[in-house]
């Protein structure tokens, strides 16, 4: 079992906030944009999850690392964060299955900790002031030092991000007789999502993010999925340009976050940077054409223009609405087989209500 290293590390916020803290993890200095995720368990899926490619996560859930690291519930190959704030880093866990400890995880993938800090604080600083860039440091106590390191930090608004995940490769899953074939248009796709899809009886190629839709479509598809990931859609016209000429043959498209996001780019509506995002596993939902209401995973920092949506109602349909704070959730195009919603349906841990919404993609093919 791996001990928490005894040295300090410091966190400086972009509006000058400055904490102490204990490092863990790696000894070294890394930046990026805050966000919290409020779950309560997940914390090794959150790590994992290429949609957090560039961030700070600040953890508000007390302990992390207490159930340690099983290395079958990563949803991609790597720690995708930047750097971990949290209050409690516990080397020690509880569960006979897990693989190794958070303390040994984190060095392994050169991921730099601070721990020992008030979350709470930080939280209700970020939702006050809004999502803003951050660093961490367990070898720089020099505040002028970081602002200078900091000070060289590139916004997320505009930073074209999903290209930076996405596999260098295409690859297949799936059963080789399996009933449909689903092009996966990979922007960062959590690994959860292949499998509601290999599940449900789908044959998949998993295509790089900047793949033509020339080659995607010489596979012959009955359909095409696009997945979540990490960064600013608006700047991604390459990603659009492809969902557009999928558009225009008729195939069914289910998109997931990002996916979202492009499906509605590709239809005119823009996107836009949200105060500081919607992350964690208990945000509700109201399915505008059941009536019933969700509770879902969420992770993602820009949303869509509902504006411009009702000025287009005619060619895009709302159909999923978040109660809190009635921010567009999910849509449809009009005479296409095509919808996305925001939130995460395959989250896994957290809340099974959304999985429906796989069913009806493949129901569709």
């Amino acid at each position: 079992m791996s001990k928490i290293l005894n040295q300090k590390a410091y966190l400086l916020l972009e509006d000058g906030s400055f904490y102490e803290g204990i490092a863990g993890g790696m000894i070294g200095t890394t930046t990026g944009e805050l966000c919290f995720n409020t779950g309560m368990t997940g914390y090794q899926e959150v790590f994992t999850d290429p949609s957090y490619y560039g961030q700070l996560l600040i953890a508000t859930n007390a302990h992390i690392g207490n159930y340690g690291i099983k290395n079958e519930d990563a949803e991609s190959e790597s720690i995708q964060i930047s750097g971990l704030i949290c209050k409690n880093f516990t080397p020690n866990y509880s569960r006979e299955q897990a693989d190794l400890d958070i303390q040994q995880y984190f060095e392994d993938n050169k991921k730099v900790v601070i721990h020992g800090v008030d979350t709470r604080a930080i939280v209700r600083l970020i939702r006050t002031k809004g999502a803003m860039n951050g660093i961490i440091s367990s070898e720089i106590s020099d505040k002028n030092e970081l602002e200078k390191l900091l000070a060289k930090v590139p916004s997320m608004d505009g930073l074209e991000l999903a290209s930076k995940v996405s596999t260098k490769k295409q690859y297949d899953l799936g059963e080789e007789g399996a009933k449909h074939r689903v092009a996966v248009l990979d922007f960062g796709t959590k690994q959860n999502i292949l499998r509601c899809l290999t599940q449900r009886g789908c044959k998949l190629r998993v295509f790089p993010a900047q793949t033509s839709f020339d080659e995607i479509a010489a596979w012959k598809p009955d359909g095409y999925f696009l997945s979540n990931g990490p960064g600013d859609p608006a700047p991604m016209k390459y990603a659009v340009s492809t969902v557009k000429q999928i558009l225009q043959k008729d195939k069914p498209i289910f998109g997931i976050c990002l996916g979202h996001q492009l499906l509605a780019l590709a239809n005119d509506i823009p996107t836009y940077k949200m105060h500081h995002g919607h992350r964690g596993i208990n945000h509700p939902v109201k399915n505008l054409e059941t009536g019933l209401c969700e509770i879902t995973s969420q992770n993602h920092g820009f949303g869509v223009d509902p504006e411009v949506i009702e000025a287009n109602k005619d060619k895009v349909e709302v159909t999923h609405m978040n109660l809190n704070d009635d921010t567009v959730e999910g849509i449809k195009v009009k005479g296409k087989k095509a919808f996305s919603v925001q939130y995460h349906p395959e989250a896994a841990p957290g809340p099974h209500d959304s999985r429906y919404l796989f069913d009806e993609f493949v129901s569709m093919l």
